[in-house]
């Protein structure tokens, strides 16, 4: 955007909605919402384990649980938000059938994997 000016308004101090208003006029804004249903949300930045608990634990079970209807190998598992034995094992087939190392922790490549997998068999990246 440099060719409009953009970068000089910038380098003068404009804040990127002042740089907006200054081409758009003063009624554009910029709207925001708290959570984009359907997305599935990012690794929290720690592996989950046996003991873990909340709602990233949660939201994984029940990611696990939806591809153990196309997976039937991985075993059908509660999402209740605590990581306990069935979970590890729910997640040790997983690794297995997608080649992941076999340790039945969530650690940031399983996390992805698993979304990967999720988004696909719920279809929820195509569009409508």
């Amino acid at each position: 955007m440099t060719q409009w000016g953009s970068c000089s308004l910038g380098e003068r101090g404009y804040s990127p909605i002042e740089i907006l208003r200054h081409f758009y006029g003063d009624s554009i804004y910029i709207n925001t919402a708290e959570q984009i249903s359907g997305i599935p949300a990012s690794w929290p930045g720690y592996d989950l384990t046996i003991g873990a608990s909340g709602p990233k634990v949660q939201q994984v079970q029940e990611q696990l649980d939806a591809i153990a209807t196309v997976y039937s190998a991985i075993p059908h598992i509660n999402p209740d938000g605590i990581y306990g034995p069935a979970t590890a094992a729910a997640v040790r087939e997983f690794q297995s059938i997608f080649g992941l190392p076999v340790t039945g922790v969530i650690d940031f490549a399983t996390w992805y994997k698993i979304s990967h997998i999720y988004v696909g068999i719920t279809r929820i990246a195509e569009l409508n």
